[in-house]
């Protein structure tokens, strides 16, 4: 029942995009896409969506669910998840790889080369695909996106970037909350593949994200062009790095509390530090001089501080890593040996 319209919506959404002319029902025959559901509940889509409409599917791996996942874990986050695609990709010689989490709610893909579009990148193109026809609005994020995507959605989009806090209902409530104040927030999306666009009611369904990536992914096709071509100026970071500090005093929102508050009194009175506007989670410290920064923040729900190092120039994350090791080698209560070893 549900599942057979859903699949429908999805096909008609591609009829209507991607506007065959000598094949219409058919619009995707000339594409090869492969689908890596990980084992999940995604194979509807290589099955009910793709191959009806004329895709080649035969690059695609695990479509059969299996709640064991014996071959990867279904999450585009995943670095072997990711992997394992781009090599179904390259060895089926397929225009496209897709992958999604378990449920679905969450996507990423690859493009003809085996190049990952995942993270900042799928958040760039899902960028790309919101602001076509919404000038100048806005593109709700979590907190960890990158320097390069603000400058790639600004000034090659001409739109605007929020980065909001992580968690992709606050990104997704934080648009609703903008288009309720009349600002155009067509997009909330998440590193992690959540995306949600405002013509879909704000849901977060990996499965309408990737539908809107295929129908590029064709048109880019028929100009003899890759889906990469449409985010080729986004700059990556030189280098970058995700470590968790773990917390041992039993009230640990008081002890990450008592860091931040402490942090941003340290930042205040350094001259090398700079506390970024836009620190909606957490605090963000940039070093202008070697254009890095870092965010600090606490964890939702368990005793732990995440910290995301971010640099466009080699060795600037190891200099980043060294100043807050100043601040934070007197503090108590935080494990820090896993900043120890980035020093």
């Amino acid at each position: 029942g549900f599942m057979k319209r859903y699949a429908e919506l999805l096909r008609n959404m591609i009829i209507e995009g991607v506007d065959s002319e000598s094949d219409r029902l058919h619009p995707l025959r000339s594409m090869k896409i492969a689908v890596d559901a990980g084992n999940g509940v995604g194979g509807f889509y290589a099955y009910d969506v793709l191959a009806p409409l004329g895709a080649d599917i035969s690059g695609s791996v695990y479509l059969e669910p299996d709640g064991n996942f014996p071959n990867h874990a279904p999450n585009p986050e995943n670095a072997e998840a990711m992997d394992c695609l781009s090599k179904a990709v390259v060895s089926s010689h397929s225009d496209l790889g897709v992958i999604f989490d378990t449920d679905v709610d969450r996507g990423g893909c690859v493009s003809s080369d085996g190049r990952e579009i995942n993270r900042n990148a799928l958040v760039a193109l899902a960028a790309v695909i919101a602001l076509e026809n919404n000038p100048g609005g806005t593109v709700v994020t979590d907190s960890v996106t990158s320097a390069g995507l603000t400058e790639f959605i600004e000034k090659t989009l001409g739109g605007h970037h929020l980065r909001f806090k992580r968690g992709y209902k606050n990104v997704i409530d934080e648009a609703i909350r903008l288009e309720e104040n009349g600002i155009n927030a067509p997009l909330a999306i998440e590193t992690s593949g959540h995306a949600a666009f405002r013509e879909n009611y704000y849901l977060d369904d990996g499965a309408y994200l990737i539908t809107k990536i295929i129908i590029k992914a064709a048109d880019m096709k028929k100009q003899g062009k890759k889906l990469y071509d449409l985010i080729s100026e986004l700059k990556y970071p030189a280098e970058e790095k995700e470590i968790r500090l773990k917390i041992s005093e039993e009230d640990f929102r008081a002890v990450g509390d008592r860091l931040l508050n402490e942090l941003a009194d340290f930042a205040a009175k350094r001259e090398d530090w700079q506390i970024a506007p836009d620190s909606h989670e957490g605090i963000k410290i940039i070093f202008p001089k070697t254009e890095s920064f870092f965010i600090l923040r606490q964890s939702v729900h368990d005793p732990v501080i995440p910290i995301n190092f971010e640099s466009a120039q080699n060795g600037g994350v190891k200099k980043a890593a060294n100043s807050l090791y100043e601040f934070i080698k007197d503090f108590d209560g935080v494990d820090i040996s896993p900043l120890k070893q980035i020093l």
